[in-house]
């Protein structure tokens, strides 16, 4: 109890370098297994002295007291994504003849933010340890914006969850003890406790039945771990691949599905958690876009000709839907069946633009905010038709429709202007107008695999020069921690909860 105790008292920035640190003895053993002491001891060296000077900052910051924790932790969230990577390249760096610091930093920095973006043109340019490092530090940055959006984002009204709140509940001493604690390093120890048991041991059960299923150790622990933190990150080129064949495929599908509401991780709103699956309004509304995305590929494929038989519909049936959920929650798996089916990359655009659900790993907009537009505009034509009318289903559903609509649109709004300036930046600096386009949005919905779908031909981040990757770097963070908090962050004084 002293120890964890003195933990609450350390900085939230000086913890998560700690947690990060250790971490690399992880690949450094896995090195040691497969006889690759060179590896091994890039990663036990650098974990090592990288702990040490983590513990000596931790002693010079131990007694340090913010004047509003709150506000401390916000802050120590957006550095988190500006430190942490630099941290978790050092290794990369040593353990890859060749790489430059700078690709090695773009390529933690992706996987930390659960994008999956890649230097790395084939996977043969790597080893297994390090293929093991990019789907862990993947899988932490996952776990860390669980934890940090139902703990240090929600509260403060960011984050998407206040688009089911009480104006009551989702401001001031009420909102925060609607949230177990006012105190936010306790706060953040609660939360801890609630996600890691499901997190972990959904992981495990995935790599369990993928290894069942004829994948091997790291091949099954990779695609286990994009899976649940929804970065994609694959020691293959991808899960089309992978041994389990369809068998793997439906079992990450259905683990997939987990990324579609809030409402099976801790931490949500107790009126939500209580709500039966069915009738989570993220769910119904995922899988009819999945659904219709894939009759319309099916279709299309069926119409251009050719013969297709009862068979080839169903195989085609099963890529377009799988693919189709799998950029949805932005985690960007693609099928087996999904070569051949000359879908338009607008489709995984627009899907990766909508993204997963509320307070999960996912990215993009967001589904719940997308579903309180359509129940507003739903709302707005029952008003032409009858404008005497009153809305029903409750105050949760009417606030929806009108203070979540008004929230949601705000944030499309931004979202798109966001899709826009990493647009014109990266014109600016030499890419054809729709490479841009395809490079900011992979990089705004923390989706790097849509770079090698969307396009008529392949893209590879390799390809870009240090400044582009800079750009893409910074959108990945805008991305994924949303320009709200980012707002919160940089105007503090005038950000109204």
């Amino acid at each position: 109890m002293i120890f964890l105790r003195r933990l609450l008292d350390l900085p939230f920035l000086v913890v998560a370098l700690g947690i990060s640190t250790l971490a690399m003895l992880l690949p450094a053993a896995q090195a040691v297994a497969l006889l690759q002491f060179s590896v091994a001891r890039a990663f036990f060296y650098s974990g090592s002295i990288l702990f040490i000077l983590t513990a000596m900052i931790a002693l010079a910051t131990s007694t340090w007291q913010p004047r509003d924790r709150g506000q401390s932790q916000l802050v120590a969230v957006v550095v988190a994504y500006l430190v942490v990577p630099f941290v978790l390249a050092v290794p990369l760096h040593q353990a890859v003849p060749g790489l430059r610091f700078v690709d090695a930093w773009f390529e933690m920095l992706s996987s930390f933010t659960t994008t999956g973006a890649t230097v790395f043109d084939s996977p043969a340019e790597i080893v297994l340890p390090v293929h093991f490092w990019r789907a862990l530090t993947g899988w932490m940055g996952g776990f860390f914006i669980l934890l940090v959006t139902v703990s240090v984002l929600a509260p403060r009204g960011l984050g998407g969850a206040d688009l089911r709140r009480s104006d009551a509940a989702s401001r001031g001493i009420a909102g925060l003890r609607a949230f177990g604690t006012q105190d936010p390093a306790q706060r953040l120890v609660h939360f801890a406790g609630q996600i890691i048991p499901p997190y972990v041991g959904l992981t495990l059960l995935l790599w369990v039945a993928l290894l069942l299923a004829g994948d091997s150790a790291i091949v099954a622990l990779c695609h286990a771990m994009g899976a649940l933190s929804s970065s994609g990150i694959s020691s293959l080129a991808g899960v089309q691949e992978a041994a389990s064949g369809l068998t793997g495929e439906v079992l990450i599908f259905a683990f997939m599905a987990l990324l579609l509401t809030r409402g099976l991780w801790p931490g949500t709103v107790r009126q939500d958690r209580a709500q039966r699956l069915w009738q989570d309004p993220e769910t119904g509304l995922a899988f009819g876009i999945v659904l219709l995305v894939a009759v319309l590929l099916v279709l299309h494929q069926a119409l251009s000709g050719g013969a297709f038989s009862a068979s080839q519909a169903l195989r085609a049936f099963w890529g377009a839907g799988f693919t189709a959920l799998s950029f949805l929650t932005t985690t960007g798996f693609q099928s087996t069946w999904w070569q051949g089916l000359g879908a338009p990359g607008v489709v995984l655009i627009g899907l990766v633009i909508i993204g997963g659900g509320v307070a999960t790993t996912a990215g993009g907009v967001k589904l719940l905010r997308i579903y309180a537009l359509l129940r507003h505009g739903e709302r707005e034509l029952e008003r032409i038709v009858h404008p005497h009318s009153i809305g029903g289903h409750g105050p949760v559903a009417r606030r929806l429709r009108r203070e979540g609509a008004y929230l949601a649109w705000i944030f499309f709004m931004l979202f798109g202007l966001s899709i826009v300036a990493v647009t014109a930046a990266l014109t600016f600096a030499g890419l054809v107008f729709e490479d841009a386009v395809i490079f900011g949005i992979a990089a705004l919905s923390t989706t790097g695999p849509l770079a090698s779908v969307a396009g008529d031909v392949p893209l590879h981040y390799s390809d870009l020069a240090t400044f582009p990757k800079v750009i893409l770097a910074a959108a990945m963070i805008l991305g994924r921690l949303e320009i709200l908090t980012v707002f919160a962050v940089l105007a503090p004084n005038g950000w109204r909860r």
